[in-house]
């Protein structure tokens, strides 16, 4: 098959290569030059594991290339970005415009595939509506549905192929041919249902993770008021077999857990009531940590704070929903002159590395627990800084190996 994808970011980049490698031509679509110049010299513009490889044999190949508009295709995917609007709606002008590009090229027997996450019931009341202005009926003349991807970063190759999948379809046919052009590559099961099944199933996914995670963060909350430490108490209530409680943090961030949720409370804001508490909690973890840190650091005159890691989860360079960096600009607020760095989110924002971030800093804060910070020499950061203290968000450092380092060490769930 020819497949045209719309959207070469985490997801659809990642996809188009898959499906190269499965043998189909594949052109991927995207409105940023760099984008497709990068990928037409068999380059990649984002950080992904063993991506870089697959993308390069893939377009020496000939089966990958990049384009800036779609082209005549016998499958069109759809995996551009779903943001939210500052009032937490989903921004579906991408999706919207994904669509509007691909009408003049529909023909008789394509599939069209949603994959970006999506608000309920956009597959029937955004894009067929827009995709049935070419003449042809969505169900009759093409088939149409949603597969929402089901990968983390750092893993998505991998869980392209082995995680399960769901093919959600306008009728039956949809589902089953969306189905079966995933079968070029998944090895896990993929499972049949209608398109709006399939868009609650993707957003419910990653809500029922967000509201586990408020959970933690609550509890972190209150542990800090009654004294007891949340990382020994979640250890312990994690003993009984049915239990499972997520961990705590700074906040929640990515482009799905921290966005999905408000998908649901859109279309059901009167009904979605423990969803929708359950996102103000984690959206107000940065607070918390900067008034734990302007706790600390009270009396302290002209008070600096170094923050170690800004992306939005450990060994990745993705930074969206960054709670790490709504947390910045409240330290500012507060009047903390800052510092940063993180391995993988380079740039002059943020410093060359650890030691020069915490350079005469009164509090370092462990934001984001990369791999990378395992072989930090903890006693020559502590040595580096005008008042050796550490807050640790990730239960990463350990009281033990801070204290012995020089450190006051603190740790978020725990009152000291």
């Amino acid at each position: 098959m020819k497949i045209c994808v719309i959207g070469l970011g985490y997801i659809g980049l990642p996809t188009a290569a898959m499906f190269a490698k499965s043998g189909h031509q594949v052109v991927g679509v995207d409105k940023n030059a760099t984008i497709v110049e990068a990928l037409n010299k068999g380059h990649i513009v984002i950080h992904e594991q063993h991506l870089d490889q697959l993308v390069k044999e893939a377009v020496a190949a000939g089966r990958l290339r990049g384009v800036s508009c779609p082209e005549l295709a016998d499958v069109f995917i759809i995996a551009v970005p779903t943001p939210l609007t500052e009032d937490k709606r989903a921004d579906m002008r991408y999706v919207k415009a994904a669509a509007e590009e691909i009408t003049p090229y529909l023909k008789r027997g394509n599939t069209v595939i949603l994959e970006s996450t999506s608000p309920l019931g956009t597959v029937d009341e955004l894009l067929r509506p827009i995709l049935e202005q070419s003449g042809l009926t969505a169900g009759g003349d093409f088939y149409l549905g949603h597969s929402p991807e089901r990968v983390i970063p750092g893993q998505i190759l991998y869980e392209l192929v082995h995680n399960s999948r769901i093919a959600g379809g306008i009728d039956q046919t949809s589902a089953e041919k969306i189905a079966s052009i995933y079968r070029s590559f998944v090895e896990g099961d993929i499972y049949l249902c209608d398109a709006k099944t399939a868009e609650l199933a993707k957003l419910t996914e990653n809500t029922f993770r967000d509201i586990n995670i408020a959970f933690a963060n609550e509890l972190a909350q209150i542990c800090e008021s009654c004294g007891v430490n949340v990382w020994r108490l979640i250890e312990l209530t994690n003993k009984h077999p049915r239990v499972n409680i997520h961990q705590p943090g700074p906040g929640v961030g990515g482009h799905c857990i921290a966005v999905d949720p408000w998908f649901i409370v859109e279309t059901q804001p009167e009904i979605a009531r423990l969803i929708a508490q359950a996102r103000r909690i984690n959206d107000a973890m940065p607070e918390f940590v900067a008034g734990r840190i302007s706790s600390i650091l009270s009396g302290v005159d002209e008070p600096r704070v170094a923050v170690l890691g800004v992306t939005y989860k450990p060994d990745v360079d993705d930074v969206r929903e960054s709670p790490i960096l709504h947390l910045l600009p409240l330290l500012r607020q507060r009047g903390f002159s800052v510092s940063a760095h993180d391995p993988y989110a380079g740039g002059a924002d943020y410093a060359a590395d650890a030691l020069s971030a915490a350079q005469d800093c009164d509090l370092l804060l462990l934001g984001v627990h990369h791999s990378d910070y395992r072989q930090l020499d903890l006693r020559a950061i502590a040595g580096q800084m005008r008042r050796p203290n550490l807050l640790d968000t990730r239960n990463f450092f350990g009281r033990e190996a801070a204290e012995a380092a020089g450190f006051n060490y603190y740790l978020l769930g725990e009152r000291r």
